[in-house]
């Protein structure tokens, strides 16, 4: 005995066929938002990061990619990884930076900031190895 189809109401294969592209567009956007998430570092995060550091650390750093410390004994910043992990600079950033010479004032950030300056600094590194990758978004 052959089976029959089910029966459809009025209208059912419509409202199919109008939410079903309703609902690839929600498949894109939500892909989308997630891949924009696991950005390490998005262009207003790094020009944040880059006018935190301008307005904090220039009149002593090199903050840019071939600029000269106007101190010589300022590291420039570009060259951080030559001293340690970049990222390691979090905690200091966010609770304060203190070093062993006087010139240097102490600098606290909120976490948002530390953010940004670190996503400002790893996308400035110079001779970085192929391992090592910009801050990944620390905020929930």
């Amino acid at each position: 005995m052959p089976v029959k189809a089910a029966a459809r109401g009025p209208g059912q294969g419509d409202a199919m066929k109008r939410t079903l592209p309703a609902l690839i567009v929600l498949a894109f956007v939500a892909q989308a938002a997630a891949a924009a998430a696991e950005e390490p570092a998005g262009a207003a995060s790094l020009a944040r990061g880059r006018d935190l550091i301008q307005r904090n650390c220039a009149m002593c750093h090199a903050v840019g990619t071939s600029d000269l410390s106007s101190n010589k004994a300022a590291p420039a910043f570009r060259d951080l990884h030559l001293r340690y992990p970049v990222d390691n600079l979090a905690e200091a950033l966010g609770e304060g930076i203190l070093t062993g010479h006087p010139q240097m004032p102490e600098f606290k950030f909120a976490p948002a900031e530390v953010e940004d300056i670190l996503n400002y600094l790893n996308s400035i590194q110079t001779h970085r190895p192929a391992s090592a990758a910009p801050a990944k978004a620390r905020r929930g």
